[in-house]
């Protein structure tokens, strides 16, 4: 009977790492609309954002064809790549045929990245082969810098601020010299936002927690990578704190272990409305 059982249990514990396994493969598509609420307002500026969090080479379970027939469809105006690209320097060749597909979606304004602890596990002379071979397929890097793009002659002011749980982030340099304009953010680990009170931001984009990646019943583990972020259960979507917006996206691949339990590997495009006027926030999923 004992025996009996410990087969039953184990076939149960395949049958459910399977099926987490299998989650890596249902990628979503969030769509999220900050739009202008005043109707009878003049045509406001619209930039949509494609999203790519996450990537995580070493175990993405989405090739780049799927990728591609993902977003064909999609208006996409500027990319934003909000870190952890990869670990090893083996797998930075790896990454090349999912920058030749952003590179097909046309994106108007271009592709923007920064990048996340895992990036920054390469030792330096690799992390720079990395830094270089964005930048060779179209990418613009910020580390700390922002840069400045005109959208139907509205100032867009692109923020990168660099990782902050590695402690490289540096928000007074990050904004230094902006003025005026919409201010989007860009960064990998969302904690960020407890600390910057005093940096007015529009939007902000990030990612770290993979939406918990094993969430269930909590993810007790994301502890160590944001306590007081898990106790406001900002852990994926959209938030807001000190009454500023910002996303957390779940990430399209995982680390440690190539499973996902009540979480999915996600694409996210936002619709920005550049304007300064009370907006509403929507979200839905494709």
């Amino acid at each position: 009977m004992k025996l009996l059982f410990l087969i039953m249990l184990f076939v149960a514990a395949i049958h459910v790492f399977y099926k987490a396994y299998k989650n890596t493969q249902k990628v979503v598509l969030n769509k999220v609309n900050l739009s202008a609420v005043n109707a009878h307002r003049p045509h406001v500026p619209l930039l949509n954002i494609l999203q790519i969090s996450d990537m995580h080479i070493e175990k993405i379970s989405i090739s780049p064809e799927q990728l591609y027939n993902k977003l064909k469809d999609e208006q996409i105006d500027l990319i934003a790549l909000t870190g952890d690209f990869l670990d090893k320097k083996r797998s930075i060749t790896k990454l090349i045929p999912y920058l030749q597909v952003f590179n097909r979606l046309n994106a108007k304004y271009g592709t923007y990245a920064v990048f996340g602890n895992h990036d920054y596990k390469l030792n330096q002379k690799d992390f720079e082969l990395l830094r270089k071979m964005l930048e060779e397929y179209g990418c613009k890097t910020l580390q700390n810098d922002n840069e400045t793009i005109t959208v139907e002659g509205k100032q867009v002011n692109i923020i990168g601020i660099d990782d902050f749980h590695t402690r490289r982030s540096n928000l007074q340099k990050s904004f230094s010299d902006l003025k005026g304009g919409y201010h989007l953010v860009l960064t990998h680990d969302p904690n960020i936002v407890l600390k910057m009170k005093n940096f007015y931001y529009d939007y902000l984009l990030a990612g770290h927690f993979h939406g918990g990646q094993i969430h269930w019943p909590k993810p007790y583990h994301l502890a160590k990578l944001g306590r007081k972020m898990m106790e406001m259960s900002m852990i994926k979507g959209l938030h807001h704190y000190d009454e500023k917006p910002f996303y957390i996206s779940e990430g399209l691949g995982q680390t440690s272990i190539n499973i996902r339990i009540g979480s999915r590997p996600e694409i996210t495009v936002h619709q920005l409305s550049l304007d300064k006027i009370e907006k509403e926030k929507t979200l839905t999923a494709v």
